[in-house]
Protein backbone atom coordinates (compact mmCIF):
# COMPACT_ATOMS: atom_id res chain seq x y z
CA UNK A 1 0.00 0.00 0.00
CA UNK A 2 2.97 2.05 0.81
CA UNK A 3 4.14 1.81 -3.09
CA UNK A 4 0.11 3.24 -3.83
CA UNK A 5 -0.96 -0.53 -4.07
CA UNK A 6 -5.03 -0.73 -4.03
CA UNK A 7 -6.30 -3.83 -1.97
CA UNK A 8 -9.57 -5.34 -2.75
CA UNK A 9 -11.27 -7.77 -0.53
CA UNK A 10 -14.10 -9.78 -1.00
CA UNK A 11 -14.27 -9.12 -4.69
CA UNK A 12 -14.89 -12.56 -6.59
CA UNK A 13 -13.57 -12.40 -10.17
CA UNK A 14 -16.48 -12.99 -12.67
CA UNK A 15 -15.04 -12.15 -16.37
CA UNK A 16 -11.93 -11.75 -17.60
CA UNK A 17 -11.36 -10.22 -21.40
CA UNK A 18 -8.05 -9.42 -22.67
CA UNK A 19 -8.13 -6.17 -25.41
CA UNK A 20 -5.05 -4.26 -26.77
CA UNK A 21 -2.73 -5.84 -24.77
CA UNK A 22 -4.58 -5.08 -21.53
CA UNK A 23 -6.79 -7.05 -18.95
CA UNK A 24 -10.54 -6.48 -17.86
CA UNK A 25 -11.32 -7.78 -14.79
CA UNK A 26 -14.96 -7.41 -14.23
CA UNK A 27 -15.63 -8.49 -10.54
CA UNK A 28 -18.09 -7.89 -8.01
CA UNK A 29 -16.71 -4.95 -6.77
CA UNK A 30 -16.05 -3.18 -10.02
CA UNK A 31 -14.21 -3.10 -12.88
CA UNK A 32 -10.57 -3.04 -13.40
CA UNK A 33 -7.49 -3.34 -15.93
CA UNK A 34 -3.97 -4.51 -15.59
CA UNK A 35 -0.97 -5.51 -17.72
CA UNK A 36 -0.75 -8.59 -15.53
CA UNK A 37 -2.70 -10.78 -13.66
CA UNK A 38 -1.28 -13.55 -11.90
CA UNK A 39 -3.57 -16.13 -10.52
CA UNK A 40 -2.67 -17.70 -6.79
CA UNK A 41 -7.07 -18.55 -6.50
CA UNK A 42 -6.17 -21.89 -4.78
CA UNK A 43 -9.49 -23.65 -4.52
CA UNK A 44 -10.68 -22.13 -8.00
CA UNK A 45 -7.06 -21.51 -9.49
CA UNK A 46 -8.20 -24.23 -12.40
CA UNK A 47 -11.30 -21.78 -12.93
CA UNK A 48 -9.31 -18.71 -13.33
CA UNK A 49 -7.15 -20.36 -15.64
CA UNK A 50 -10.40 -20.92 -18.06
CA UNK A 51 -11.51 -17.52 -17.52
CA UNK A 52 -8.29 -16.12 -18.65
CA UNK A 53 -8.79 -18.36 -22.29
CA UNK A 54 -6.46 -21.32 -20.94
CA UNK A 55 -6.11 -24.95 -20.22
CA UNK A 56 -5.26 -25.77 -16.61
CA UNK A 57 -4.82 -29.86 -17.78
CA UNK A 58 -6.40 -30.44 -14.55
CA UNK A 59 -9.29 -30.00 -12.04
CA UNK A 60 -8.91 -28.82 -8.28
CA UNK A 61 -11.56 -31.33 -6.13
CA UNK A 62 -11.87 -30.04 -3.03
CA UNK A 63 -11.11 -32.36 -0.10
CA UNK A 64 -12.23 -31.04 3.95
CA UNK A 65 -9.76 -32.30 6.48
CA UNK A 66 -11.58 -32.11 10.17
CA UNK A 67 -9.89 -32.15 12.93
CA UNK A 68 -10.30 -32.23 16.75
CA UNK A 69 -8.11 -30.66 19.83
CA UNK A 70 -7.07 -32.60 22.85
CA UNK A 71 -8.35 -31.36 25.98
CA UNK A 72 -5.80 -29.54 28.02
CA UNK A 73 -6.08 -32.07 31.22
CA UNK A 74 -5.12 -34.98 28.19
CA UNK A 75 -2.29 -32.61 26.34
CA UNK A 76 0.53 -33.92 28.35
CA UNK A 77 0.40 -37.60 26.29
CA UNK A 78 1.61 -35.83 23.37
CA UNK A 79 5.22 -33.88 23.68
CA UNK A 80 5.82 -33.92 20.22
CA UNK A 81 4.91 -34.57 16.79
CA UNK A 82 3.87 -37.69 16.13
CA UNK A 83 3.00 -38.83 12.20
CA UNK A 84 2.29 -42.15 11.02
CA UNK A 85 4.28 -44.18 8.65
CA UNK A 86 3.01 -43.16 4.91
CA UNK A 87 1.69 -45.99 3.55
CA UNK A 88 2.70 -46.34 -0.54
CA UNK A 89 -0.91 -47.39 -1.68
CA UNK A 90 -2.45 -44.70 -0.45
CA UNK A 91 -2.46 -40.88 -1.05
CA UNK A 92 -3.07 -39.18 1.79
CA UNK A 93 -1.07 -39.16 5.23
CA UNK A 94 -3.55 -40.39 7.76
CA UNK A 95 -4.51 -38.70 11.27
CA UNK A 96 -1.67 -37.41 12.72
CA UNK A 97 -0.81 -35.21 16.28
CA UNK A 98 0.46 -31.58 15.94
CA UNK A 99 1.29 -29.30 18.70
CA UNK A 100 0.37 -25.36 17.94
CA UNK A 101 3.00 -23.03 18.88
CA UNK A 102 0.63 -20.85 20.27
CA UNK A 103 -0.46 -24.07 22.44
CA UNK A 104 -3.05 -26.76 22.09
CA UNK A 105 -2.67 -29.78 20.26
CA UNK A 106 -4.41 -31.04 17.06
CA UNK A 107 -5.61 -34.77 16.39
CA UNK A 108 -6.31 -35.36 12.57
CA UNK A 109 -7.43 -34.53 9.79
CA UNK A 110 -9.26 -36.78 7.79
CA UNK A 111 -10.06 -36.23 4.24
CA UNK A 112 -13.38 -36.15 2.27
CA UNK A 113 -15.10 -34.84 -0.63
CA UNK A 114 -16.08 -31.27 0.24
CA UNK A 115 -19.43 -30.69 -1.20
CA UNK A 116 -17.80 -27.29 -1.98
CA UNK A 117 -15.01 -25.57 -3.04
CA UNK A 118 -14.96 -23.77 0.28
CA UNK A 119 -17.10 -25.80 1.88
CA UNK A 120 -15.66 -26.04 5.52
CA UNK A 121 -18.38 -28.09 6.93
CA UNK A 122 -21.24 -30.86 5.96
CA UNK A 123 -23.96 -28.05 6.11
CA UNK A 124 -22.22 -26.02 3.35
CA UNK A 125 -23.37 -27.11 -0.66
CA UNK A 126 -22.21 -25.70 -3.74
CA UNK A 127 -24.42 -27.37 -6.66
CA UNK A 128 -21.74 -25.99 -9.08
CA UNK A 129 -18.97 -26.67 -6.91
CA UNK A 130 -20.42 -30.38 -6.09
CA UNK A 131 -21.22 -31.05 -9.90
CA UNK A 132 -17.79 -30.32 -10.90
CA UNK A 133 -16.23 -32.60 -8.77
CA UNK A 134 -18.74 -35.43 -9.71
CA UNK A 135 -18.76 -35.56 -13.08
CA UNK A 136 -15.00 -35.20 -13.32
CA UNK A 137 -14.31 -38.74 -14.84
CA UNK A 138 -10.61 -38.40 -13.02
CA UNK A 139 -12.67 -38.34 -9.64
CA UNK A 140 -14.63 -41.83 -10.61
CA UNK A 141 -11.23 -43.33 -10.90
CA UNK A 142 -9.41 -41.92 -8.18
CA UNK A 143 -12.43 -43.74 -5.74
CA UNK A 144 -11.91 -47.06 -8.05
CA UNK A 145 -8.27 -47.04 -7.15
CA UNK A 146 -8.38 -46.40 -3.64
CA UNK A 147 -11.88 -47.77 -2.31
CA UNK A 148 -11.28 -49.00 0.90
CA UNK A 149 -9.29 -45.59 1.75
CA UNK A 150 -12.32 -43.75 0.42
CA UNK A 151 -14.72 -45.84 3.19
CA UNK A 152 -12.31 -45.09 5.64
CA UNK A 153 -12.07 -42.04 5.65
CA UNK A 154 -15.58 -41.31 5.09
CA UNK A 155 -16.34 -43.39 7.84
CA UNK A 156 -13.87 -41.27 10.26
CA UNK A 157 -16.18 -38.32 9.36
CA UNK A 158 -19.20 -39.56 9.76
CA UNK A 159 -18.66 -42.13 12.86
CA UNK A 160 -16.46 -40.61 15.95
CA UNK A 161 -15.69 -43.75 17.09
CA UNK A 162 -13.33 -44.83 13.98
CA UNK A 163 -11.76 -41.28 14.83
CA UNK A 164 -10.65 -42.26 17.65
CA UNK A 165 -9.35 -45.87 16.65
CA UNK A 166 -7.24 -43.82 13.99
CA UNK A 167 -5.59 -41.75 16.46
CA UNK A 168 -5.45 -44.84 19.09
CA UNK A 169 -2.64 -46.81 16.92
CA UNK A 170 -0.44 -43.76 17.51
CA UNK A 171 -1.43 -42.97 21.61
CA UNK A 172 -2.97 -46.03 22.69
CA UNK A 173 -4.23 -43.88 25.55
CA UNK A 174 -6.41 -41.43 24.06
CA UNK A 175 -10.17 -41.89 24.50
CA UNK A 176 -13.43 -40.37 22.83
CA UNK A 177 -13.71 -38.18 26.48
CA UNK A 178 -10.51 -36.23 25.38
CA UNK A 179 -11.01 -35.08 21.93
CA UNK A 180 -12.90 -31.62 21.22
CA UNK A 181 -14.27 -30.60 17.86
CA UNK A 182 -12.16 -28.32 16.17
CA UNK A 183 -12.18 -26.52 12.76
CA UNK A 184 -11.51 -27.90 9.27
CA UNK A 185 -9.58 -26.82 6.16
CA UNK A 186 -10.15 -27.16 2.67
CA UNK A 187 -7.42 -28.88 0.42
CA UNK A 188 -7.25 -27.33 -3.02
CA UNK A 189 -6.24 -30.90 -4.43
CA UNK A 190 -5.01 -30.79 -7.84
CA UNK A 191 -6.29 -34.35 -9.51
CA UNK A 192 -5.62 -35.28 -13.34
CA UNK A 193 -8.09 -36.98 -15.95
CA UNK A 194 -6.71 -40.63 -15.02
CA UNK A 195 -8.10 -40.03 -11.39
CA UNK A 196 -3.84 -39.37 -9.91
CA UNK A 197 -3.47 -36.60 -7.26
CA UNK A 198 -1.01 -34.33 -9.13
CA UNK A 199 1.53 -33.82 -5.70
CA UNK A 200 3.92 -30.94 -7.43
CA UNK A 201 3.85 -27.83 -8.22
CA UNK A 202 1.70 -26.80 -12.11
CA UNK A 203 2.60 -23.57 -13.45
CA UNK A 204 1.17 -21.91 -16.36
CA UNK A 205 2.10 -18.95 -18.61
CA UNK A 206 0.29 -16.88 -20.90
CA UNK A 207 0.68 -13.19 -22.75
CA UNK A 208 -0.26 -11.18 -19.50
CA UNK A 209 -0.50 -13.98 -17.21
CA UNK A 210 0.98 -15.87 -14.57
CA UNK A 211 -0.82 -19.09 -13.00
CA UNK A 212 0.02 -21.27 -10.17
CA UNK A 213 -1.99 -23.79 -10.46
CA UNK A 214 -1.34 -26.32 -8.17
CA UNK A 215 0.93 -25.42 -5.09
CA UNK A 216 1.34 -28.09 -2.64
CA UNK A 217 2.97 -29.04 0.55
CA UNK A 218 5.94 -27.54 0.89
CA UNK A 219 4.63 -24.41 -0.32
CA UNK A 220 4.06 -22.48 3.09
CA UNK A 221 7.66 -23.20 3.72
CA UNK A 222 8.90 -21.97 0.17
CA UNK A 223 6.17 -19.32 0.40
CA UNK A 224 9.18 -16.31 0.43
CA UNK A 225 11.10 -18.14 -3.20
CA UNK A 226 7.75 -18.62 -4.51
CA UNK A 227 6.73 -15.40 -4.40
CA UNK A 228 10.46 -14.11 -6.19
CA UNK A 229 9.49 -16.65 -8.69
CA UNK A 230 6.33 -15.22 -9.35
CA UNK A 231 7.90 -11.69 -9.46
CA UNK A 232 10.82 -12.72 -11.87
CA UNK A 233 7.88 -13.97 -14.50
CA UNK A 234 5.82 -10.86 -14.11
CA UNK A 235 9.29 -8.71 -14.67
CA UNK A 236 10.24 -10.92 -17.53
CA UNK A 237 6.64 -10.61 -19.23
CA UNK A 238 6.63 -6.73 -18.49
CA UNK A 239 10.54 -5.98 -19.84
CA UNK A 240 9.49 -7.88 -23.26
Amino acid sequence: MEAGADIVTGAEGRLLERRSGLWRITTTSGVFESRMIVNCAGLHSDRIVTMAGGNPGCRIVPFRGEYHRLSPEREHLVRHLIYPLPEPGFPFLGVHFTRRTGGGIDAGPNAVLAFAREGYDLATINLLDLSSALTFPGLWYFVAKYPHMVARELGQSFDRRRFVTALQRLVPEVSHQDLVPSGSGVRAQAMDARGELINDFVWSQSPGAVHVINAPSPAATASLVIGGEIATQVQNQLVR
